[in-house]
This record gives C-alpha cells, structure tokens and sequence, in this order.
C-alpha cells in the first residue's frame, strides 16, 4: 500500500506520528520515534518559553490491561531553544513537526517569533488545548479568544502552521470553531487532545491515582475512541477541504486507525498506546491496517478516506 500523504510543503511515507506529549521530550526519545519502523513523521514536546518541570507526582496512571490513561503532565518540556536546537542541528530521517504552547498569548507570540526567524521550515503545531495546566484554561474552548491568537499569529507567521484542539462535545461547537479556523490559512488541525477532566479512583485505596488538581486529568486511550472520532469527522465535514486533518485518540489496533481513515483522517498520532507499547507499535499498527486492506480488497487509501457510510 503507498501510504504517501502531504501536508503542506511536508511528504509522509507512513500514516503514524507520535502525539507531542509521548516519547518527545529529550533527543534520545526524539529518536527513538526517528527510527521506529513504519513511523510517518515526528512531533516535538509541546514547547514553552523556558523549561518546565510540570505537576507534582504520581502524574500519569495506565491501565495497561484495559488499555486507557489519565495524566495531569502539566506541559513539562525542556523549552523552545532545547527543541529549536534539535530540530535545526540533527540530522532528521523524517518529517519533524514543532509544538508550540504558551500559558499566556503573549508568550505564544514570542515562540512563534523565534521559529519564525529560525531556520526552520517545517510543520508548525500551536497547542490550543492542554487541560492539565492547574488555572489555565483550555484556550480553544474561549472561541473570542482563540480567534484573536490566529489573528495575532497570521499577522506575522509565514511558514505552515496547524492547531492542536480539544475535544468537543456539541454540535453548535463543531459549526462555531469550524467557521474560525476556515478563516485562516491552517495547514492542519490535529484532533483530539485528551478528555479532560477525568477521574479515576484506587478501588484497593480509594484514593485518585494522580496528584494534580485533585486528581482531576485528561483521559486518553480506548476509552475516549468515539470521541475522537466524532471529532475528526465533524471537522472533516466543516473544513476546507486544503486543511488536513492529523487525528488522536483511542488508537489501540488497526481497525482503529481504520475507522479514522474512514472519518477523513490524513494521518494517525499514537499517544496512550504508544506510552504502553513503544515505538514497536507503529510497524504493528501498519501490519494490522494492512490485514484489514487485504480482506476488503482496498488497493488505495482514496478508497477509504472519508468514505464512512450512513444509514440510508
């Protein structure tokens, strides 16, 4: 199967790319995705200003069997100029992604000043959505707010830039953040971030099994799969056909990356899984997809994108 996909003035060769929360914040886990086979493309840590040590600990839980998560990270990164000197001085095998975030829209201008004036060239992804960030608001559920940061940003970022969004849950909300974004010239949006906030509780101690925030946090995992897909295909029925979209969530096997195919998905980010599995999971991924193609007689991914089916 020829997996070709482009986004931009980017060519990926496989569908998979790892969420900019896992296995990205140092080199050595940068590279880690860099050479994991079937791997389409990379994303860095979501990057601050400075660097970030994140929420107090336990942070993350996992239950491997049932194959869900919740995390309260709080944006722990190395900062800007950590990622910046990666992206610009490493010799990269794939498509290399930059993610931006900011706890102020000033300090998101700032970032976005500094890639603009650097040497990078790449796929830019603005972080709109991270709700483990104790008093922070998820920006791209204030959709005032959200429009005057394009605004700011357009007004001066030339190179490709795609937004990374939260999960929504209504229909008059897919219409309203549709109709901002179709204003801009994105070059993706990267749906969803994790559910937030969720709870989960010890039954053998009765307590939540994350510190932060009282042990509120963003869900990822199987558990969030339909919500991600409505997601992806909400937005793919509302935006323009030239804003791709990168879809995350509830990834476990290939017939889930199948059904976000099937919802109009141009590539897959692998989070949850990818933190219980490793960077093995793509190659598995891709030889499950495949399985799938085989028994349906599918030669080309034209014959899959977007084709979900109704009810007549």
């Amino acid at each position: 199967m020829n997996y070709t996909t482009k986004i931009a003035n980017q060519v990926f060769h496989h569908l998979f790319i790892n969420a900019a929360g896992v296995y990205c914040q140092t080199v050595e886990e940068l590279e880690q995705i860099q050479n994991a086979p079937c791997a389409g493309a990379v994303i860095t840590k979501s990057a601050t200003a400075k660097e970030r040590s994140g929420n107090s600990e336990p942070r993350y839980f996992e239950n491997s069997v049932e194959h869900n998560t919740i995390n309260s990270m709080g944006l722990p990164n190395l900062g800007i100029d950590y990622y910046l000197n990666y992206v610009l001085k490493h010799s990269l095998k794939l498509p290399t992604l930059f993610s931006i975030v900011g706890l102020s829209q000033s300090e998101i201008i700032d970032n976005l000043k500094k890639l603009q004036a650097s040497g990078f060239s790449g796929l830019t992804e603005l972080n709109l959505s991270c709700p483990n960030v104790s008093g922070k608001p998820q920006i791209a559920y204030d959709f005032a707010a959200t429009r005057e940061i394009l605004d700011n940003v357009f007004a001066f970022y030339s190179k490709p830039l795609g937004v990374k969004l939260p999960p929504y849950f209504d229909i008059a909300h897919f219409d309203q953040i549709a109709a901002i974004l179709n204003d801009y010239p994105l070059a993706y949006v990267n749906a969803i971030n994790s559910v937030g906030n969720g709870l989960v509780i010890d039954p053998e101690t009765d307590t939540v099994v994350i510190k932060p925030k009282d042990g509120f946090g963003g869900l990822g995992g199987k558990q969030i799969k339909a919500t991600a897909l409505a997601n992806v295909r909400a937005l793919r029925q509302r935006l323009h056909p030239q804003i791709k979209i990168i879809a995350t969530g509830g990834v476990i096997n290939g017939r889930d990356v199948y059904d976000h195919l099937l919802c109009g998905a141009d590539l897959i980010s692998i989070g949850s899984q990818l933190e219980i599995e490793g960077p093995t999971v793509f190659a598995r991924l891709e030889k499950e997809l495949e399985e799938i193609f085989a028994d349906k007689g599918i030669t080309d991914l034209r014959q899959v994108r977007g084709k979900l089916k109704l009810i007549a």
